[in-house]
């Protein structure tokens, strides 16, 4: 054989290689590729909406903990709010009641006060009504003399 027959025997047999290759062979191996480019391609996709998706969970968290801290201020304040009121508001009663105790304790003393000159002036008179009798010496009668021992009474 020679070479020009050699060499037109291998180009065809590269011919058949190619065709073959090129039916055979390449389709999946081009599929398979696609395929990949495709995955690669969706798994990019979906990592960038992850990546948003996590970025707008982190927004709603960021919100959502602001508004419980805003919400937990305003309950701390409306609590100290409630705790001043009721502060005020048992301070309003202590200070009515000892008003009050006050106001009794001035009535029972000035009660008491007036029993006493009451007492003090039926002292008085009895004492006025002895010095009498041992003045004029004789006994004076109660009964008879009321009316002049109650206006001494008014007087004193």
């Amino acid at each position: 054989m020679s070479i020009n027959a050699t060499l037109f025997v291998q180009a065809i047999v590269f011919l058949i290689l190619v065709w073959f290759t090129m039916t055979f062979v390449w389709p999946p191996i081009a599929k398979a590729l696609d395929e990949r480019a495709q995955k690669i391609a969706d798994g990019l996709a979906a990592a960038d909406k992850a990546k948003t998706e996590l970025a707008a969970a982190d927004q709603r968290v960021k919100k959502e903990l602001a508004a419980a801290s805003n919400e937990t201020a305003t309950r701390l304040a409306d609590a100290e709010r409630r705790a001043q009121a009721i502060i005020e508001e048992a301070k309003a009663r202590a200070t009515e009641e000892g008003n009050k105790i006050v106001a009794a304790a001035r009535a029972e003393a000035e009660q008491q006060a007036i029993a006493a000159r009451e007492t003090l002036r039926e002292q008085v008179a009895a004492l006025a009504v002895k010095g009498a009798e041992q003045i004029l010496r004789k006994e004076v009668n109660a009964g008879v003399h009321a009316d002049l021992l109650n206006r001494l009474k008014t007087e004193l």
